[in-house]
């Protein structure tokens, strides 16, 4: 399948009553928690760590794994002092989610200003439940000359959305739902009747890089590609309904790529791609 706006339009994967998940970039690193169970503040505490890690350019402040840590960016594995993590960046605006069933958080990052503006999608892991012993930094780190980059586009698209913890656990959708709606758009280019399996919502709103659409369950694929999109890593957050998915999209070229959303009610509200 060539790659053309058409094809690649509805990319999007699959937030307050909890101030962290929208900030600014003002913030000073906060201790990270450890202990027998990865809890949600843990992974917040040291997403925040990680974020501070980023602004300044500077490792620091992280504590990684003595024997097993690995840093990839945009789907390769590289000496992190090579990577994006290494670049000072002025944060105009992050959010995390948490995942405490695989112990691994969730951030965005956008930075308009600097050399070079980034759109960073960002998962991080650890060994056991131990949220002070980092074992991963996965990042997809799209920039100028990135598909349909415009970083202050983005932002001004993102910053106009509600990610509001879903504080009534009746509507929340389940851990299965939300991987499965990730599952079911990403697997749009290959199986013709998974956009029908995607619970749409009437008012959701899908973002490509700078691109917005709504609603978002228009113009979509329906099959055509004999490569189903691989490398597969997820971070689920039932609090906010959300699912991300780094992953390669070999539908179109194999293209470095971050894919997440949000169900609100069993419906998908939004969608953000992050590609590189």
């Amino acid at each position: 399948m060539p790659i053309n706006e058409t094809n690649i339009l509805s990319r999007g994967s699959v937030y307050s009553a909890v101030p962290q998940l929208w900030l600014k970039s003002s913030y000073s690193a906060p201790h990270i928690l450890s202990g027998a169970d990865c809890t949600r503040e843990g992974l917040l505490s040291a997403a925040n760590s990680y974020i501070a890690a980023q602004t300044a350019g500077k490792l620091d402040g992280l504590t990684f794994a003595a024997n097993n840590f690995t840093y990839r960016e945009n789907n390769k594995v590289i000496d992190i002092k090579k990577g994006v993590i290494s670049q000072s960046l002025k944060i105009d605006l992050h959010r995390s989610t948490a995942d405490t069933i695989a112990c691994a958080s969730y951030t965005m990052l956008i930075s308009t200003t600097g050399l070079k503006p980034y759109v960073l999608s960002t998962q991080l892991r650890y060994i056991g439940n131990d949220t002070a012993s980092l074992t991963m930094i996965d990042t997809i780190a799209a920039t100028t000359g990135s598909l349909f980059f415009n970083a202050a586009q983005t932002l001004k698209y993102i910053q106009a959305e509600s990610w509001a913890t879903i504080t009534d656990v009746s509507k929340r959708s389940s851990r299965e739902t939300l991987k499965m709606a990730g599952d079911a758009y990403l697997d749009m280019w290959t199986d013709a009747q998974a956009a029908d399996k995607i619970p749409w919502g009437t008012d959701c709103e899908r973002v490509e890089g700078s691109r917005l659409t709504k609603p978002c369950g228009g113009q979509l694929p329906h099959g055509g590609s004999a490569k189903p999109n691989g490398m597969r890593r997820y971070v689920i957050d039932e609090t906010v309904g959300s699912v991300d998915v780094l992953c390669s999209f070999d539908s179109l070229g194999g293209m470095p790529d971050s894919h997440e959303i949000r169900m609100e009610e069993g419906k998908v509200k939004y969608v953000h791609t992050v590609t590189k």
